[in-house]
């Protein structure tokens, strides 16, 4: 499946490239802060889970909550069978988009910024009570303070992807979401590792709700959780949007989240889908560096 951006966009932004144009607003070219990227070489690399890693994830969640919710569910069963598969050199963000980050965004576009309100929490019925988005919702447009280097949340897919759109034309280089092939060879390396780090679980190399706050916190905290290609935060921390086709109306998340524990959702193997409307205090996102002409 080809990942692209609308057509238009597309065309758009390549016109402002080709002829150099992209007029700063904002933010200075200088002062812009470009995610830190990570190179993968095109490769091989083993993708999915089978019936003992899928078994295995079962026993922490029922270890860590004390019930079988996720394997009454069988959340895991939709998982992909454990195989081999190549993907081309691709270059990946080192950690997930911070609030000071995406605060550059704002300042240059006057998006609206990450922000809720109580009648839309109640309606995705999460089991997060609403009080608990105060911390991470941006008053006046303004990112919550003593938070800056904390990956952005509450951003729907279409934030995320106009976030790449315009870091595209401020930077001259092509921004994207990763695809789940990408985003899963980054956070597990080529032997098909159950955990960015090996094959047991490890709460002190992540943040979880095992031994974390309950809360996001600054990116790039557990370089001892580093994947085999040195890529920071994919487990824990936060859930990433991963590219679908513009026609689809759910996207993938991969990567777990600091409110969860076991932590069978915290595989690289493991993912869900939610509408790309969703904005969630869960779910943030990083990117990958693309060669114009892949565009």
């Amino acid at each position: 499946m080809k990942i692209r951006r609308s057509t238009w966009y597309a065309a758009f932004v390549l016109m402002l490239l080709a002829s150099g144009g992209w007029s700063d607003t904002g933010v200075s070219s200088d002062a812009l802060l470009v995610p830190e990227l990570v190179t993968i070489k095109a490769g091989w690399f083993i993708k999915g889970s089978d019936n003992v890693e899928r078994e295995l994830a079962y026993q922490l969640d029922e270890k860590a909550y004390k019930h079988k919710a996720t394997r009454t569910g069988r959340w895991y069963e939709r998982e992909p069978e454990r195989q081999s598969i190549a993907t081309s050199e691709f270059k990946i963000a080192k950690t997930p988009v911070t609030n000071r980050q995406y605060a550059q965004f704002i300042e240059d576009t006057a998006r609206v910024a990450p922000t809720m309100d109580a009648d839309t929490w109640a309606g995705y019925r999460f089991v997060h009570p609403f009080d608990r988005t105060h911390r991470f919702i941006w008053q006046g447009g303004v990112m919550p303070a003593g938070r800056e280097d904390h990956p952005v949340v509450l951003v729907s897919y279409s934030d995320a992807v106009a976030y790449a759109d315009w870091l595209s034309m401020r930077t001259g280089k092509l921004w994207r979401l990763p695809s789940l092939h990408e985003w899963e060879r980054a956070a597990r390396g080529d032997e098909g590792w159950i955990f960015p780090w090996g094959n047991e679980f490890d709460s002190s190399k992540l943040n979880s709700h095992d031994q974390g706050p309950f809360d996001t916190q600054e990116v790039g905290l557990y370089p001892q959780g580093a994947s085999p290609h040195g890529v920071l935060d994919m487990a824990g921390q936060v859930f990433e949007w991963i590219a679908v086709d513009d026609s689809q109306n759910r996207a993938w998340l991969k990567g777990g989240s600091w409110d969860d524990k076991g932590c069978g959702v915290c595989r690289p193997a493991a993912r869900h889908a939610r509408p790309k409307s969703v904005r969630h205090i869960l779910i943030g996102f990083r990117l990958v560096q693309d060669n114009i002409e892949k565009y």
